[in-house]
């Protein structure tokens, strides 16, 4: 496995993969950013610095996240919700089949080895609130903001 550390606007992202796929992604408050990136990386680390520069709505560099078949269900539903959209913890649990299944989903979804990438960031609660997101609510909010930025309002 490789590994490799980039300057994000939300924290230094580490980023580790191997020719399989990348199989974590994830986001901490402060890091040493890499000098050299792995070449089987170079491709996930272009691809996300083109999504917080706004030149990317989505990705396709191979995954290879580590979790249960419950786990990679609700993960891969997850790459569904659109860029710029958002879906409930319940609207998920229906998608995938369980209206009753929904702290289940919540959890696979905190579980998302995949920051970003697999978009657990759009996920909210029925009411519209910003609940549960394992890189702290401060980031979920600024990723939805990214996504779906208010035009400004002329004054006249």
């Amino acid at each position: 496995m490789e590994t490799a550390y980039i300057k994000t606007p939300l924290g230094i992202a580490k980023i580790i993969g191997d020719e399989n796929g990348v199989s974590e992604i994830s986001v901490y408050n402060e890091g040493t950013v890499s000098a050299e990136i792995p070449t089987v990386l170079q491709d996930a680390v272009l691809q996300l610095n083109d999504y917080f520069e706004r030149k990317r709505t989505d990705f396709d560099f191979k995954l290879n996240p580590k979790g249960t078949e419950f786990q990679q269900k609700v993960w891969k539903a997850l790459l569904e919700v659109p860029y710029g959209k958002t879906r409930t913890y319940l609207e998920q649990s229906k998608l995938l089949g369980d209206v009753k299944a929904i702290r289940a989903v919540a959890s696979a979804n905190g579980k998302n080895p995949l920051w970003i990438v697999v978009p657990c960031h759009r996920v909210i609660g029925t009411d519209g609130s910003l609940t549960g997101y394992a890189g702290g609510l401060w980031r979920k909010k600024w990723l939805l903001e990214h996504e779906n930025p208010t035009a400004q309002q002329s004054l006249f």
